[in-house]
Protein backbone atom coordinates (compact mmCIF):
# COMPACT_ATOMS: atom_id res chain seq x y z
CA UNK A 1 0.00 0.00 0.00
CA UNK A 2 2.74 2.17 1.40
CA UNK A 3 4.54 1.66 -2.58
CA UNK A 4 1.72 2.43 -4.07
CA UNK A 5 0.82 5.68 -2.43
CA UNK A 6 4.51 6.53 -2.81
CA UNK A 7 3.94 5.74 -6.88
CA UNK A 8 1.15 7.70 -7.36
CA UNK A 9 2.89 10.52 -5.49
CA UNK A 10 5.30 10.53 -8.05
CA UNK A 11 3.48 10.51 -10.87
CA UNK A 12 1.53 13.04 -9.50
CA UNK A 13 4.76 15.03 -9.04
CA UNK A 14 6.42 14.43 -12.61
CA UNK A 15 2.97 15.39 -14.20
CA UNK A 16 3.04 18.67 -12.37
CA UNK A 17 6.28 19.09 -13.44
CA UNK A 18 5.67 19.21 -16.94
CA UNK A 19 2.83 21.84 -16.10
CA UNK A 20 5.14 24.38 -14.57
CA UNK A 21 8.77 23.54 -15.93
CA UNK A 22 7.97 26.26 -18.71
CA UNK A 23 7.27 29.02 -15.77
CA UNK A 24 10.62 27.20 -14.16
CA UNK A 25 12.27 28.44 -17.36
CA UNK A 26 11.39 31.96 -16.99
CA UNK A 27 11.79 32.23 -13.67
CA UNK A 28 15.70 30.85 -14.72
CA UNK A 29 16.16 33.25 -17.39
CA UNK A 30 14.82 36.42 -14.97
CA UNK A 31 17.76 35.49 -13.05
CA UNK A 32 15.88 34.07 -9.87
CA UNK A 33 18.27 31.62 -8.06
CA UNK A 34 16.44 28.16 -6.26
CA UNK A 35 17.15 30.34 -2.77
CA UNK A 36 15.35 33.58 -4.04
CA UNK A 37 12.26 31.47 -4.96
CA UNK A 38 12.72 29.80 -1.64
CA UNK A 39 12.19 33.23 -0.17
CA UNK A 40 9.10 34.15 -2.11
CA UNK A 41 7.32 31.22 -0.86
CA UNK A 42 8.36 32.00 2.64
CA UNK A 43 7.00 35.25 2.22
CA UNK A 44 4.02 34.48 0.72
CA UNK A 45 3.17 32.24 3.97
CA UNK A 46 3.65 34.81 5.87
CA UNK A 47 1.08 36.96 3.85
CA UNK A 48 -1.66 33.55 4.88
CA UNK A 49 -0.85 34.44 8.56
CA UNK A 50 -1.91 38.10 8.04
CA UNK A 51 -4.67 37.32 6.13
CA UNK A 52 -6.03 35.07 9.21
CA UNK A 53 -4.65 37.80 11.95
CA UNK A 54 -6.42 40.07 10.03
CA UNK A 55 -9.86 37.99 9.90
CA UNK A 56 -9.00 37.60 13.74
CA UNK A 57 -8.92 40.95 14.40
CA UNK A 58 -11.16 42.77 11.74
CA UNK A 59 -13.63 39.77 11.00
CA UNK A 60 -16.32 38.07 12.67
CA UNK A 61 -17.10 34.59 13.62
CA UNK A 62 -19.73 34.61 10.60
CA UNK A 63 -17.11 36.05 7.88
CA UNK A 64 -14.98 32.77 6.24
CA UNK A 65 -14.05 35.01 3.18
CA UNK A 66 -10.74 35.67 5.06
CA UNK A 67 -10.27 31.53 5.72
CA UNK A 68 -10.95 31.21 2.09
CA UNK A 69 -8.77 33.76 0.82
CA UNK A 70 -6.07 32.55 2.75
CA UNK A 71 -6.29 29.15 1.66
CA UNK A 72 -5.29 30.47 -2.03
CA UNK A 73 -2.77 32.67 -0.98
CA UNK A 74 -1.69 28.75 0.85
CA UNK A 75 -1.59 27.00 -2.48
CA UNK A 76 -0.01 29.39 -4.51
CA UNK A 77 2.84 29.68 -1.74
CA UNK A 78 3.01 25.65 -1.85
CA UNK A 79 3.28 26.35 -5.90
CA UNK A 80 6.89 27.76 -4.62
CA UNK A 81 7.93 24.39 -2.92
CA UNK A 82 7.74 22.67 -6.45
CA UNK A 83 9.31 25.35 -8.29
CA UNK A 84 12.05 26.31 -6.43
CA UNK A 85 13.56 22.53 -6.77
CA UNK A 86 13.07 22.52 -10.23
CA UNK A 87 14.81 25.62 -11.00
CA UNK A 88 17.61 24.60 -9.49
CA UNK A 89 17.26 20.94 -11.42
CA UNK A 90 16.53 22.69 -14.27
CA UNK A 91 19.01 25.96 -14.04
CA UNK A 92 21.93 23.67 -12.80
CA UNK A 93 22.09 25.74 -9.53
CA UNK A 94 21.89 22.64 -6.99
CA UNK A 95 23.91 23.50 -3.76
CA UNK A 96 24.15 21.43 -0.52
CA UNK A 97 23.15 24.55 1.67
CA UNK A 98 20.25 25.39 -1.36
CA UNK A 99 18.61 21.75 0.25
CA UNK A 100 19.27 22.95 3.46
CA UNK A 101 18.07 26.23 3.21
CA UNK A 102 15.06 24.86 1.59
CA UNK A 103 14.21 22.76 4.38
CA UNK A 104 14.50 25.42 7.30
CA UNK A 105 12.77 27.77 5.58
CA UNK A 106 9.94 25.36 5.00
CA UNK A 107 9.73 24.89 8.39
CA UNK A 108 9.13 28.48 9.02
CA UNK A 109 7.08 28.96 6.83
CA UNK A 110 4.18 25.98 7.76
CA UNK A 111 4.93 27.62 11.76
CA UNK A 112 3.95 30.69 10.48
CA UNK A 113 0.92 29.30 8.83
CA UNK A 114 -0.28 27.98 11.26
CA UNK A 115 0.55 30.34 14.02
CA UNK A 116 -2.20 32.64 11.48
CA UNK A 117 -4.36 29.72 11.54
CA UNK A 118 -4.52 29.23 15.04
CA UNK A 119 -4.75 32.80 15.47
CA UNK A 120 -7.46 33.01 13.82
CA UNK A 121 -8.80 29.93 15.33
CA UNK A 122 -8.67 31.22 19.34
CA UNK A 123 -9.66 34.74 17.97
CA UNK A 124 -13.05 33.50 16.93
CA UNK A 125 -13.71 31.32 19.78
CA UNK A 126 -12.69 27.76 18.20
CA UNK A 127 -11.23 27.02 21.24
CA UNK A 128 -11.08 23.15 20.26
CA UNK A 129 -9.84 23.56 16.62
CA UNK A 130 -7.09 25.56 17.78
CA UNK A 131 -5.73 22.77 19.87
CA UNK A 132 -5.86 20.27 16.89
CA UNK A 133 -4.30 22.45 14.87
CA UNK A 134 -1.29 23.16 17.42
CA UNK A 135 -1.62 19.08 17.65
CA UNK A 136 -1.48 18.82 13.78
CA UNK A 137 1.62 21.84 13.76
CA UNK A 138 3.48 19.28 16.46
CA UNK A 139 2.78 16.56 13.59
CA UNK A 140 4.01 18.34 10.89
CA UNK A 141 7.11 19.44 12.56
CA UNK A 142 7.93 16.01 13.36
CA UNK A 143 7.05 14.44 10.00
CA UNK A 144 9.86 16.21 8.80
CA UNK A 145 12.36 16.12 12.43
CA UNK A 146 11.80 12.24 12.16
CA UNK A 147 13.32 11.95 8.64
CA UNK A 148 16.19 14.66 9.41
CA UNK A 149 17.28 12.98 11.83
CA UNK A 150 16.81 9.37 10.61
CA UNK A 151 18.94 10.21 7.75
CA UNK A 152 21.81 11.48 9.69
CA UNK A 153 22.05 8.22 10.93
CA UNK A 154 22.15 7.28 7.51
CA UNK A 155 18.84 5.71 7.13
CA UNK A 156 16.06 6.90 4.42
CA UNK A 157 13.22 7.83 6.12
CA UNK A 158 10.20 9.14 3.32
CA UNK A 159 7.31 7.14 3.90
CA UNK A 160 4.08 8.16 5.01
CA UNK A 161 0.77 10.07 4.70
CA UNK A 162 0.12 13.55 5.62
CA UNK A 163 4.10 14.92 4.10
CA UNK A 164 4.29 18.61 3.23
CA UNK A 165 2.84 18.51 -0.22
CA UNK A 166 -0.57 16.78 1.40
CA UNK A 167 -0.76 19.15 4.00
CA UNK A 168 -0.56 21.98 2.31
CA UNK A 169 -3.36 20.99 -0.49
CA UNK A 170 -5.64 19.84 2.18
CA UNK A 171 -5.63 23.18 4.29
CA UNK A 172 -5.39 24.90 1.17
CA UNK A 173 -8.11 23.57 -0.18
CA UNK A 174 -10.31 22.91 2.44
CA UNK A 175 -9.86 26.32 3.29
CA UNK A 176 -11.04 27.80 0.03
CA UNK A 177 -13.75 25.18 0.04
CA UNK A 178 -14.99 27.08 3.35
CA UNK A 179 -14.68 30.56 2.29
CA UNK A 180 -16.80 29.94 -0.68
CA UNK A 181 -19.17 27.69 1.32
CA UNK A 182 -19.84 30.63 3.26
CA UNK A 183 -21.19 32.75 0.63
CA UNK A 184 -23.90 29.91 -0.20
CA UNK A 185 -24.91 28.46 3.21
CA UNK A 186 -24.26 31.26 5.44
CA UNK A 187 -20.64 31.47 7.71
CA UNK A 188 -23.10 30.96 10.60
CA UNK A 189 -24.94 27.78 8.99
CA UNK A 190 -25.04 25.13 11.89
CA UNK A 191 -26.89 21.61 11.50
CA UNK A 192 -28.46 20.09 14.28
CA UNK A 193 -30.04 16.48 14.48
CA UNK A 194 -33.10 15.88 17.13
CA UNK A 195 -32.14 14.43 20.51
CA UNK A 196 -28.66 16.14 20.43
CA UNK A 197 -28.48 19.56 22.30
CA UNK A 198 -25.36 20.74 20.21
CA UNK A 199 -25.12 20.93 16.57
CA UNK A 200 -23.02 18.06 14.60
CA UNK A 201 -21.45 20.53 11.74
CA UNK A 202 -21.37 23.91 11.14
CA UNK A 203 -19.98 25.71 7.99
CA UNK A 204 -16.34 26.57 9.92
CA UNK A 205 -16.05 22.13 10.25
CA UNK A 206 -15.18 21.80 6.34
CA UNK A 207 -11.82 24.15 7.60
CA UNK A 208 -11.70 22.27 10.90
CA UNK A 209 -12.66 18.56 10.69
CA UNK A 210 -9.84 18.33 7.81
CA UNK A 211 -7.57 20.16 11.04
CA UNK A 212 -8.32 17.65 13.12
CA UNK A 213 -7.76 14.95 10.82
CA UNK A 214 -4.12 16.15 10.11
CA UNK A 215 -3.44 16.04 13.85
CA UNK A 216 -4.27 12.61 14.03
CA UNK A 217 -2.57 11.46 10.63
CA UNK A 218 0.98 14.09 11.08
CA UNK A 219 1.52 11.95 14.28
CA UNK A 220 1.02 8.69 12.95
CA UNK A 221 3.37 9.44 9.86
CA UNK A 222 5.86 10.35 12.56
CA UNK A 223 5.68 7.45 14.51
CA UNK A 224 5.41 4.95 11.61
CA UNK A 225 9.05 6.59 10.51
CA UNK A 226 10.46 6.00 13.97
CA UNK A 227 9.60 2.54 13.90
CA UNK A 228 10.61 2.07 10.39
CA UNK A 229 14.10 4.09 11.09
CA UNK A 230 14.33 1.42 14.43
CA UNK A 231 13.85 -1.58 12.07
CA UNK A 232 16.27 -0.23 9.56
CA UNK A 233 18.83 0.47 12.65
CA UNK A 234 18.30 -2.88 13.84
CA UNK A 235 18.95 -4.44 10.56
CA UNK A 236 21.99 -3.06 10.33
CA UNK A 237 23.95 -3.50 13.34
CA UNK A 238 22.78 -7.04 13.47
CA UNK A 239 24.56 -7.42 10.18
CA UNK A 240 27.93 -5.54 11.27
CA UNK A 241 27.92 -8.86 13.92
Amino acid sequence: MEQQTTSLRTTLQLSIYKVIDPFVKVLIKLGLTPNAVTTIGFMLNVGVAVIFVLGAEEGNRGDLTYVGWAGGLILFAGLFDMLDGQVARLGNMKSVFGALYDSVVDRYSELIMFLGICWYLVAHHYFLSSLFAFIALIGSMMVSYVRARAEGLGVECKGGLMQRPERVITIGLCAILCGVSSLYIGGDYKLYIPGIKYHVFETMSIFTIPIAAMAVLTNITAFNRLMDAKKSLLEREESKK
